[in-house]
């Protein structure tokens, strides 16, 4: 298995490296490039597909097509990428994406606006034929925002395989015109014993030591490590570019044990379906309680990206009473690169046996069922990425209609979604079923799950274990508040704030007069805004009316009038 995944991992190699020298792609803006983000970059739950584009803290920088194509794809929403545009390269068997735009460029604005008012909604999701909307290099698709999830203006750029719609890294196109003298940098590393097999200076704890740099410019560790059995290592890094304070992904990570190479990964391609595997490759629970990322460079047994390998799952042995040479080096996409050499000095030592009292074993490749009064789950076979001794805890919590279910003592993710169901108690807050959800609880804040009531229990999809979970009632509709209503009429903009106390805001409709009336929706601040449009809005005097609901079922309205 560990050859084939070396030999599936140069073909990736090989055809990314044949895409950046097939063509070399346009700056899809006419300033320097200068990148904020790169690809392969770990984030909640997914890598990062693409890169991000500087646009010097301003939005509204014209966005060029880097080839010649056509527009394969174009979609509005008010939460991840935003407004993006997709188009197909077919010469060069590629597709490019570009993201969190302000706007688009005149016809594709025309064609998206006029498919809203066909649907009377903000989010649509369009695909076009080859011959519809061709484009030109050089021509300008839209302009350049900080739509959708996006932390503050920039472009986000992809390129992706056409065929396989799988996500390559960008940089090869565009090194000539970003200079990178820089190496990644190491700061700290963690050691992982295999439970019941392995022990690290007496203890079978998982350990964490910062990274140094020695006066002859070597990084290492200054404390002395003892250890016996089987040992996984993860590290905490970083990229640098030259000219920016911002910091990157790692691109290519490696560890030799002895001069032999036991682990590798190279983040240069990868698929949508596998992203959410970057919870195995990490250390979810440190990135969970702390928000770092301390990257295995070894495999957890359902570790599926094929981007990483490892020879014996990239554990290390230590069997012998002797010293074991460790270095990882870390490489970036200009070839810049950086060493940490450890010492691990095997002592035999005795390996504690983990405490299994009180608890179920879930087995990783098979499905597992768990069931208590007021509880059943059933987790999916391979939605584990390791197997777990399950452990449970339950009691009242006056602040819901079910006890509090706390599934397992620390954070342990799932590929696939497990099925919860929670057992509704008498004495419910709510009018109707739908008012009914399942909440998540991390530091006692609620966070919604939602589900589907079915004879007094609520069934729901997770994806994490190491929660609280419950059953809350929403039965507070949302608030509408007006932004600035004494502008309205002057800078010709209507704005609301929408914000709803649980379950959160699911849909909204504005009429003006009766019709449609388009509300454009920011979900980072909750904000609605419609902009008079002299084609639909004549002059005179006009009623607005807002309907807002969530997700429960609780509805608001707002009506004004006012004069233009």
């Amino acid at each position: 298995m560990y050859h084939k995944k070396i030999i599936w991992s140069a073909l990736l190699a090989g055809w990314s490296l044949f895409f950046a020298e097939a063509q070399p792609l346009r700056n899809p803006l006419d300033i320097p490039a200068s990148l904020s983000g790169n690809f392969g970059e770990l984030r909640a739950n997914h890598f990062h597909s693409g890169i991000d584009f500087k646009t010097q803290g301003k939005e509204g920088k014209s966005v060029h097509a880097v080839r010649d194509g056509h527009v394969f794809r174009i979609a509005v929403s008010p939460r991840g990428y935003g407004n993006v545009i997709y188009l197909a390269h077919p010469q060069d068997g590629l597709m490019t994406v570009y993201a969190h735009l302000q706007r688009f460029s005149g016809t594709v604005a025309a064609r998206v606006k006029e498919r809203q008012y066909e649907l009377e909604r903000f989010a649509v999701d369009l695909t076009l034929e080859a011959g519809e909307l061709p484009v030109k290099r050089g021509d300008i698709i839209g302009f350049s925002g900080n739509s959708g999830s996006s932390g503050g203006p920039h472009l986000h750029f992809e390129v992706r395989d056409l065929q396989t719609d799988e996500p390559l890294d960008p940089l090869p196109f565009y090194k000539k015109r970003i200079k990178d003298t820089r190496p990644p940098e190491i700061r700290a590393v963690m050691a992982h014993p295999a439970e019941g097999r392995g022990v690290v200076n007496r203890s079978s704890r998982k350990q964490q030591w910062t990274a140094v740099v020695r006066r002859n410019g070597t990084t290492g560790l200054n404390e002395r490590i003892e250890a016996w059995g089987k040992i996984g290592f993860s590290i905490q890094a970083n990229d640098r570019m030259d000219g920016t304070t911002n910091i990157y992904g790692v691109r290519e990570m490696s560890l030799s044990v002895d001069g032999e190479e036991i682990f590798h990964s190279l983040v240069d391609r990868f698929s949508f379906d596998e992203t959410r595997c970057l919870n195995a490759w990490v250390d979810y629970e440190t990135w969970r309680e702390k928000r770092v990322f301390f990257v295995k460079t070894f495999l957890e047994p359902g570790n599926c990206l094929r981007f990483v390998t490892g020879r014996h799952r990239g554990l290390l042995t230590v069997d012998e009473p002797r010293v074991y040479h460790l270095v990882f080096r870390l490489t970036d996409a200009f070839g810049n690169s950086e060493t940490c050499a450890v010492d691990i000095v095997g002592k035999e030592q005795d390996i504690p046996q983990p405490d299994r009292r009180g608890t179920q074993p879930f087995v990783r490749r098979e499905e597992n069922r768990f069931g208590e009064k007021g509880i059943r789950l059933l987790i999916p076979e391979k939605s584990l990425y390791a197997s777990l001794d399950f452990r449970y805890a339950c009691r009242e919590d006056t602040a819901y209609v079910s006890d509090l279910h706390q599934l397992h003592d620390r954070p342990a993710p799932l590929h696939h979604p497990a099925r919860l169901s929670l057992f509704l108690l008498r004495g419910g807050r709510a009018e109707e079923e739908r008012q009914y959800g399942i909440v998540s609880l991390r530091g006692g804040r609620p966070s919604w799950v939602g589900g589907v009531y079915r004879d007094g229990w609520l069934e729901a999809d997770i994806r994490e274990l190491g929660l609280a979970y419950a059953i809350a009632a929403d039965t507070v509709a949302p608030k509408i508040t007006p932004i600035r209503s004494g502008r309205w009429v002057r800078e010709k903009t209507v704005t609301f704030r929408l914000t709803d106390n649980l379950s959160g805001i699911d849909s909204y409709r504005g009429t003006i007069d009766g019709h449609y009336a388009l509300f454009e929706m920011d979900g980072k601040k909750g904000l609605i805004k419609y902009t008079f449009d002299p084609r639909r809005l004549s002059r005179g005097k006009h009623v607005l009316f807002l309907t807002v609901r969530d997700a429960c079922g609780n509805t608001a309205c707002h009506e004004k009038t006012f004069t233009w």
